[in-house]
């Protein structure tokens, strides 16, 4: 297939959104990235066509359709704290919903009908069985994860009624940096527990495990993680396999195996060198004990492969692109 195509990477500044950008450009592609820079970083996108603006605007989407030749769209504009979706869902519903309909009402309305989504794991809620298959029940248990199968479902409304391609990929637990190092954020997901341990090391404040009684080897909870890199190879593969053959695809993004919680802490001490802080507390609500994805359908169809399975390289390459400088100033001051 020729790559001269152009995609617009909406949240193209993000965490992950910058490094699909990247990786798409490498594969010979043309982008267009629009980031209202809530949370994405202007100088984290090193090539394409940047515009700051709001992906819920319907007059600038009507705008960037009209001025560029858009084939396709990677959409990663989304809210992603499931701690804050509880406290502020109008906030996720008017975003993660209302605004994902207009974007792709409009992509309709200009005849671009190809649409990768970034969904997540959280579709799933509490899984019955693990590891955890595409067939899976989808029973969200917060607002964040409800945002995201709502989409999914209107998804497959819009390819029976509107001819719409899409393909949605859940993924687990987002870990690693660039591993070139040339994409360096220091706005990553400090929800998640790697930042986090980070910043315990930072500011030396205690991390809180939430629950050390779990039926796990060590009994804290078991979490799947994957490299942003195999993240963006696999969106690639996804908007590809759509325009060879356009439908309705969905697949899970995980390396098949989980970490603890305290495995996890272990490897951060061992990459960084220094002891992360933390403490105990009560299991979170809803916390299970293992989520682990099952990605073989992944693997089937679109020929992935994650390259980055072992733990200490997502740990060294979060570290490396993330608040390294920012530790070492503060902890030589």
């Amino acid at each position: 297939m020729q790559k001269s195509k152009k995609i617009l990477v909406t949240g193209g500044a993000g965490y992950i959104g910058a490094y699909v950008n990247k990786l798409l450009q490498l594969e010979g592609y043309d982008t267009v990235v629009l980031d209202n820079l809530y949370s994405g970083e202007r100088n984290s996108v090193h090539k394409g066509f940047f515009i700051e603006g709001d992906f819920g605007d319907e007059f600038l989407m009507n705008q960037i359709f009209s001025d560029h030749r858009i084939d396709g769209v990677m959409h990663f504009a989304a809210y992603t704290s499931v701690g804050e979706s509880y406290l502020n869902p109008m906030k996720y519903y008017a975003n993660n919903v209302s605004n994902t309909i207009s974007l792709l009402n409009t992509m309709i309305k200009n005849g671009v009908n190809h649409f990768v989504f970034s969904s997540s794991a959280a579709v799933f809620g509490i899984p019955l069985v693990c590891p955890i298959k595409e067939s899976a029940v989808m029973m969200p248990i917060n607002p964040y994860g409800e945002t995201k199968k709502i989409i999914e479902k209107i998804l497959r409304d819009y390819r029976t009624a509107y001819g719409l391609s899409s393909s949605s990929l859940r993924y687990f637990n987002a870990a690693g940096g660039d591993p070139a190092e040339e994409i360096i954020a220091k706005r990553t997901h400090v929800h998640n527990l790697i930042p986090i341990a980070f910043r315990s090391i930072l500011n030396n404040t205690p991390l809180t495990i939430y629950g050390t009684d779990y039926e796990t080897n060590d009994g804290t909870c078991i979490r799947d993680y994957i490299h942003v890199h195999d993240i963006a190879t696999a969106h690639i593969l996804a908007l590809e396999q759509i325009f060879e053959n356009p439908g309705c695809t969905d697949y899970n993004l995980g390396i098949g195996k989980g970490f603890s919680v305290k495995e996890v802490i272990d490897v951060v001490e061992k990459v960084t060198g220094h002891v992360v802080p933390y403490q105990i507390g009560p299991r979170r609500q809803g916390d299970p004990p293992i989520l682990i994805a099952g990605s073989e359908k992944a693997q089937k169809n679109l020929g992935w492969n994650p390259l980055y399975t072992d733990l200490e390289s997502m740990v060294a390459h979060t570290w490396n692109t993330t608040v390294r400088e920012e530790l070492f100033s503060e902890l030589s001051g």
